[in-house]
């Protein structure tokens, strides 16, 4: 069975762009795998952040991570500039499904893609609630 092939850069509706530091290089000498996890949340926060959405203290709903994954393509070392695209998958009632791809500027292919599905809940009873319109019309640009 054969391996898939990754998402291109087309297939993405926001970018963001992050530097790897020292400290994400493992003793392999290449970023290590948890620090991918680490983007993919900064990047689905960010976004959530500049659209208004999300205010890390007093919002309602919030996501709470329930599924998460990614897939490597390719090293990524340091020094090195990265541009991150996002773009959501599928929204459903409570729930969305985010796919983030991760290149290295200036290159055509992903160094990795993942996925990172959020279920929005009330803050203070950490109960599944409906997104509320303006969240899921906000969501809706980033649709594949």
């Amino acid at each position: 069975m054969g391996r898939s092939i990754m998402r291109l850069r087309t297939d993405y509706r926001h970018w963001h762009m992050v530097a790897t530091r020292w400290r994400d290089i493992d003793i392999y000498a290449h970023v290590n795998n948890v620090e991918y996890y680490t983007w993919f949340d900064t990047v689905v926060q960010s976004w959530l952040i500049e659209q208004g959405l999300l205010d890390l203290g007093s919002s309602d709903p919030i996501g709470l991570v329930v599924e998460t994954g990614c897939r490597y393509a390719a090293p990524i070392g340091f020094p090195q500039n990265l541009d991150i695209g996002l773009s959501v998958a599928r929204i459903g009632n409570s729930s969305v499904t985010y796919h983030l791809g991760i290149f290295p500027q200036g290159e055509v292919a992903a160094a990795a893609e993942g996925h990172f599905t959020h279920v929005y809940v009330d803050r203070a009873g950490r109960r599944p609630v409906s997104l509320p319109p303006r969240w899921r019309s906000a969501l809706e640009t980033l649709l594949e």
